[in-house]
């Protein structure tokens, strides 16, 4: 993404947020840090494809390095809803600051949803292997309120991993656990992103703990430009 700008306003509140360039490659874990209020979330959502940047001058998603690069600015530009929608479905993966677990579900099954709406066969073996791997094989059989809030978030990360996407993005997903279960959780990111090759993004406050496990670091320098309007701009920390 390149000379990104998202502009909001709020009645008579504007914020404007820059983006001159950002970029996340396979097997990469790429942190977004900022304080409440600069950004991070609007940017995830630009990320994710559910929020169309004001202006931009490039923004390509590339998953197959045989195939060209999806234009997203040419498709947000077309009206393009139904690719749009394709890419969340096929190549994103989304995990959700809360777990954002479906409650009258078991975890099984919140972990499957996403690769069968996908219309992948029998995504079963996949996810005990996967829960397996996060610690979780005892636990597909519970529902969501059976399980600590770290079991929850290891649950989102595996929805998030079991239909194969290509970028995942995760918003906070440490900030209801304590400093050990955040470790653990950072720690299995990063290590899914190199074993997968997928690109993760990490949304959080906590610098210190992301120091360890991020490949680079994006930040924010926040403007007060007038009483009404605020801009953020989002930049490569070195």
């Amino acid at each position: 993404m390149q000379g990104a700008v998202k502009r909001r306003a709020q009645g008579e509140s504007v914020f404007e947020l820059g983006v001159p360039a950002l970029h996340v490659g396979p097997g990469e874990l790429v942190a977004v840090v900022g304080d409440s209020g600069c950004g991070k979330s609007t940017l995830l959502d630009m990320l994710a494809l559910v929020m169309e940047p004001t202006r931009v001058e490039r923004f390509e998603m590339q998953f197959d390095p045989e195939a060209p690069a999806t234009d997203v600015r040419a498709l947000w530009a077309s009206g393009a809803e139904t690719r749009l929608a394709a890419l969340r479905r096929d190549s994103l993966g989304y995990v959700l600051q809360t777990g954002g677990l479906l409650p009258f579900l078991s975890v099984a099954d919140n972990i499957a949803l996403p690769a069968r709406v996908k219309g992948l066969p029998s995504p079963d073996r996949a996810a005990a292997e996967l829960a397996r791997r996060l610690g979780l094989d005892g636990c597909l059989r519970r529902m969501p309120d059976a399980l600590s809030i770290g079991q929850r978030q290891r649950v989102a990360i595996l929805r998030a991993l079991l239909h194969g996407p290509r970028l995942v993005l995760a918003d906070e997903p440490t900030a209801a656990v304590d400093k050990a279960r955040a470790v653990a959780i950072f720690t299995d990111l990063q290590a899914l992103a190199r074993e997968r090759g997928v690109a993760v993004v990490v949304v959080t406050h906590d610098v210190e703990l992301i120091g360890a496990h991020a490949d680079r670091t994006y930040g924010f320098r926040m403007e007060q430009v007038s009483e009404q309007e605020t801009r953020s701009q989002c930049f490569e920390a070195a």
